[in-house]
């Protein structure tokens, strides 16, 4: 990747409206076309089998979410799931504001190195950025783009539409060559 100058992906009005629409998303829930996003039901209570010698049922298992993966065939939104779960884990380590600790976690979620953009960890006066971002330029044409950082607060993940030159990211991007 080279050196570009970068568009703010989300100064302080836009990271407000991407985090408003991150919120929505979340509440409106993510879920495939003709599928439900309303929790299930509770069961009501089991009576116990005859031979119980405590007259009660034994606790039922509750089933475990399954933790999101990589849909390599699917699109940019199938994967903002497992995308914002590896952003939200960085954020929630002590390498919350290295770009590099990013691209490495998604890498090893199984996102392609070479459709990645980071921004720089510094300014160009070498004080800690107060945003980074950070994109997997996805098949379908989207971007897959996450932004951290202290003036950020919490961590954004969200789908934007792809530049016509094929990246995410405008503006000084940092070299991916680890």
């Amino acid at each position: 990747m080279h050196s570009r100058r970068t568009r703010p992906v989300a100064g302080r009005g836009v990271a407000a409206a991407i985090a408003a629409l991150t919120a929505i998303a979340a509440l409106t829930g993510c879920t495939p076309s003709g599928t439900s996003a309303t929790a299930p039901s509770a069961s009501a209570p089991s009576s116990a089998p005859s031979g119980s010698p405590s007259g009660t049922a034994g606790a039922t298992a509750q089933p475990t979410p399954a933790a999101p993966v990589l849909v390599s065939g699917g699109t940019a939104q199938q994967n903002l799931p497992l995308f914002r779960d590896v952003v939200q884990r960085v954020w929630s380590g002590p390498h919350r504001v290295q770009g590099r600790a990013y691209i490495d976690a998604l890498v090893k979620a199984g996102f392609d190195k070479k459709a990645m953009q980071v921004t720089p960890d510094r300014s160009t006066v070498g004080n800690p950025a107060e945003s980074l971002q950070f994109s997997v330029h996805w098949k379908d044409g989207q971007c897959l783009v996450g932004q951290v950082g202290p003036d950020t607060g919490t961590p954004v993940a969200v789908v934007m539409p792809g530049l016509p030159d094929g990246e995410c990211l405008l503006g000084k991007t940092r070299d991916i060559d680890w």
